[in-house]
């Protein structure tokens, strides 16, 4: 893929992001700074990933969906592990999401927080600062909450969401492209 046109791509403090060339950028992403994303990773329309006081790591596979944020706070970088999805309209702020698991839409991960493998944080919940939410469990509400583990039907179903990611990222680079528009503010030349 390598290329990403109609994302915004720019350095901080002369540290410009790192991304692997087989990752997928959607147009309108805006990726500053100390940002790592690594192979087969997928970074949707208008997500914003800011590494700027501490870097920003994306593991291979793992997915970012539409208008998701990514910060880190002073000293907490912001660590997403393997194969991990992060729902539309999430925030993940200074904490670290472990391989495989799954951040539901509009779920907020807050700094120095800790996602165990194959964990969900259910959609509108809140982790609070500090909080380790074990491996394998569902956490839901405000604050979050242990909600018991996972089975294995559900992790199974889980598990081949960012496989589903990484192919719709390859679908789309193939046709995504920079549009001149003509005189007349039309795409008509």
């Amino acid at each position: 893929m390598g290329e990403h046109p109609g994302a915004i791509l720019l350095p901080y403090d002369g540290v410009w992001p790192r991304i692997a060339a087989d990752a997928f950028i959607a147009p309108g992403a805006a990726i500053v700074g100390d940002v790592e994303i690594g192979t087969g990773a997928s970074i949707w329309f208008n997500v914003s990933m800011r590494g700027d006081v501490a870097p920003i790591r994306i593991g291979a596979g793992s997915n970012v969906q539409d208008n998701a944020v990514l910060h880190c706070d002073d000293d907490l970088p912001c660590t997403i592990g393997r194969n991990v999805t992060i729902g539309h309209g999430a925030i993940i702020h200074g904490a670290t999401i472990e391989d495989g698991a799954t951040i539901g839409m509009g779920a907020i991960v807050l700094s120095g927080a800790r996602v165990g493998a194959a964990a969900v944080v259910a959609a509108g919940a809140v982790v609070p600062e500090g909080v380790a939410v074990p491996a394998g469990t569902l956490v839901m509400g405000v604050p979050a909450r242990e909600r018991g583990s996972l089975g294995p039907a559900l992790l199974e179903r889980l598990g081949r969401i960012p496989e589903r990611y990484a192919a719709r990222g390859k679908a789309y680079a193939a046709t995504i492209r920079t549009v001149e528009l003509g005189p007349r503010g039309t795409h008509e030349r």
